[in-house]
C-alpha cells in the first residue's frame, strides 16, 4: 500500500469522542506544502528574539563567541533528528500529533503527552506575545519618552505595557481564527524579510562599532574543562529543549507536506542554518553594543530604543513584531489548538483550542518568565525538556521499532480498535514516561530553589537526553515483555 493511500483512506464510522474535521487525516488536495514552504516555516520560527538571545546568554556565562555559537549549532543538529523522525508519520498518514500519539499512548492516553506539550506551548505563547507587546511599548516610549515606565519582573507590569501586550494578543488571536492556511502564507512572506533585516542589523552594528566588539574578541573564561562542561552541558540541553516542543508536534505541519523528500530537505535547510545564523547575529550585535553604548544590550527590543530616529525605530519594531508573530502562531498555537481539540473533539475545534491557548497565555504572567534571561535558558528550557524528551523517545520507539512505520489509520479514530489497550490507555507508555521523568525531578527542584549542585543536578543537566534514552529503552522492554492483546491484529484494517 502506498503512503498516499494510507493518508487518503476513508475513516469509516469514527468514534465521535476521537474525531472532528480538524483532527481528521489530511486529504490529498490539501497536501500542498513544498520543501520551500517547510524551510520558510522554520526560518520564520527560528528568527525571533529568544533565538537572538541564546548565544549572548551563553557568552555571559563564560563561553567564547565560537563556543556559544557551536553549542547552538550542535543542539539544533541533534534536535533535527527526532524532528525528522516524528515528521515521517505526518507525511505518511496525514495525522496531527495528538492522533499520532494514540498509537503509542492509547486513544485516550494520548491526551497526557498532548497536554504536557500544550502546557509548554501556552507558556511559550505567553512569552512571545509579551515580547510583541513589549516591542509596541518601546515604540511608543521612543516617541513619547515621558510615558510611565513598566516593570516586567513585577506581578503587574504596568498599565501601558499590559495594554500593548493585549493589543499584540488580539492580533495573534485574529490569525488563530483565520486557520492554518493563514499561517502558511505568513511564514512564506516573513522568512526572507526577516533574514534580510537580521543581516542589515548585523552590518549596522559592525559598522558602528568599527569591528565586532570585545565579546567576540575575548576568549572563554573557563580555566578547566570541568568549568566549561558545567555550562556547556545544560546549555546544549537547553538548545535541544528550545525545539523539543516541535520535535513532538511536527506532524501538525508535515501532514500538509507533499512528500517525505519535501519534509526532510525543507526542514534540514530551514532549522539548523537559520538558528545558527540568527544566534550569531545576536551575539555579534550584543558584542558591538558594548563599544557603541558602553554596555551590553542583549534584548533587541531595548536596543531599538537606543538606535534613535523614528523611521528606523518603526522599521525595527515592525520587524520584531513580524518575527514574534510568525514564530508565535506556528510554534505555539497550532499544537495546543490540536491538543485541546483532542480532549473533546465534539466540543473543541482547532479555533476553540487556539482561544484556550491564548487565554492561558495571559494567566501565566509571561512578563515574569521573560524578565530573567538566565532563568529562562537554564530553568525554563532545560526544565520542560525533562518532560518532552521521554515523550519523544516513546513516540519514536513505537513508530520505528515496534511498528516499523505501519499504523492502522482507522483504529486511530476508534475507541474499540487496536489502540484501545487498557480502556484507552497504554499503561506501558505511562510507566515508561513516569520512570523516565523521575530522575530529573530532584535536579529540577534544586535548580529552581537555588540549592547546591550535586549528583542530581548533574543528571538534570542532561534532562532531555537521559529522558529520551531511558523512555525509549523502557517502552521497548515493556512492549516486548507485556505485549498488548491487539498487537497481533492486521495493521491495515
Amino acid at each position: 500500500m502506498t503512503e498516499q493511500l494510507h493518508a487518503d483512506a476513508a475513516i469509516s464510522d469514527p468514534s465521535p469522542s476521537l474525531y472532528n474535521e480538524d483532527l481528521a487525516a489530511t486529504a490529498k488536495d490539501r497536501r500542498t506544502w513544498s520543501m520551500w514552504n517547510l524551510a520558510a516555516l522554520w526560518a520564520s520560527m527560528a528568527i525571533c528574539i529568544p533565538t537572538y538571545m541564546l548565544a549572548s546568554t551563553l557568552i555571559e556565562e563564560g563561553m567564547s563567541w565560537w563556543q556559544a555559537n557551536l553549542t547552538v549549532a550542535l543542539g539544533n543538529l541533534i534536535v533535527l533528528i527526532p524532528i525528522l523522525l516524528n515528521a515521517h508519520a505526518g507525511v505518511k498518514y496525514g495525522v496531527p500529533f495528538p492522533v499520532f500519539a494514540r498509537a503509542s499512548f492509547g486513544v485516550f492516553g494520548a491526551n497526557i503527552p498532548a497536554m504536557l506539550r500544550a502546557i509548554v506551548a501556552c507558556g511559550w505563547f505567553g512569552i512571545q506575545t509579551w515580547i510583541g507587546g513589549w516591542a509596541i511599548y518601546q515604540l511608543l516610549l521612543s516617541i513619547w519618552p515621558n510615558l510611565p515606565a513598566g516593570d516586567p519582573s513585577a506581578v503587574w507590569p504596568g498599565a501601558l505595557p499590559f495594554a500593548c501586550f493585549m493589543v499584540f494578543w488580539a492580533v495573534t488571536l485574529w490569525f488563530i481564527l483565520r486557520g492554518t492556511e493563514s499561517i502558511k502564507w505568513m511564514e512564506t512572506i516573513a522568512a526572507p524579510f526577516l533574514i534580510l533585516v537580521g543581516l542589515a542589523l548585523l552590518f549596522w552594528a559592525v559598522h558602528q562599532a568599527k569591528g565586532w566588539g570585545p565579546m567576540l574578541n575575548q576568549p572563554g573564561q573557563f580555566k578547566t574543562p570541568g568549568e566549561f562542561f558545567k555550562v556547556f552541558v545544560p546549555g546544549l540541553t537547553a538548545m535541544v529543549g528550545f525545539w523539543a516542543t516541535l520535535s513532538l508536534n511536527i506532524p501538525d505541519f508535515t501532514r500538509f507536506a507533499r512528500s517525505q523528500r519535501d519534509q526532510i530537505i525543507g526542514q534540514a535547510l530551514g532549522l539548523p542554518t537559520t538558528m545558527t545564523l540568527f544566534a550569531f547575529i545576536g551575539s555579534a550585535v550584543t558584542s558591538a553594543t558594548i563599544v557603541i553604548y558602553g554596555k551590553a544590550i542583549w534584548d533587541p527590543v531595548l536596543l531599538v530604543g537606543h538606535i534613535g530616529g523614528p523611521a528606523i525605530t518603526i522599521l525595527a519594531i515592525v520587524t520584531l513584531a513580524v518575527a514574534t508573530l510568525s514564530t508565535n502562531i506556528a510554534a505555539n498555537v497550532v499544537s495546543p489548538a490540536n491538543d485541546f481539540s483532542n480532549l473533546a473533539p465534539k466540543h473543541i475545534s482547532f479555533r476553540t483550542g487556539g482561544i484556550i491557548t491564548a487565554i492561558i497565555g495571559i494567566l501565566i504572567m509571561p512578563w515574569r518568565l521573560y524578565s530573567d534571561p538566565k532563568g529562562y535558558i537554564f530553568t525554563w528550557l532545560v526544565g520542560y525538556s525533562a518532560l518532552l524528551g521521554p515523550i519523544g523517545g516513546i513516540l519514536i520507539c513505537d513508530y520505528f521499532v515496534i511498528r516499523a512505520k505501519v499504523l492502522n489509520l482507522r483504529a486511530l479514530y476508534r475507541t474499540d480498535g487496536e489502540y484501545r489497550y487498557e480502556k484507552g490507555y497504554n499503561l506501558r507508555a505511562m510507566i515508561a514516561l513516569g520512570l523516565a521523568i523521575l530522575p530529573n525531578v530532584p535536579g529540577f527542584v534544586i535548580t529552581l530553589t537555588g540549592g547546591e549542585e550535586n549528583i542530581w543536578t548533574s543528571i538534570y543537566y542532561y534532562a532531555w537526553f537521559n529522558g529520551f534514552i531511558l523512555a525509549f529503552l523502557l517502552y521497548y522492554m515493556l512492549m516486548k515483555l507485556f505485549p498488548p492483546r491487539e498487537a497481533g491484529q492486521s495493521p491495515c484494517a
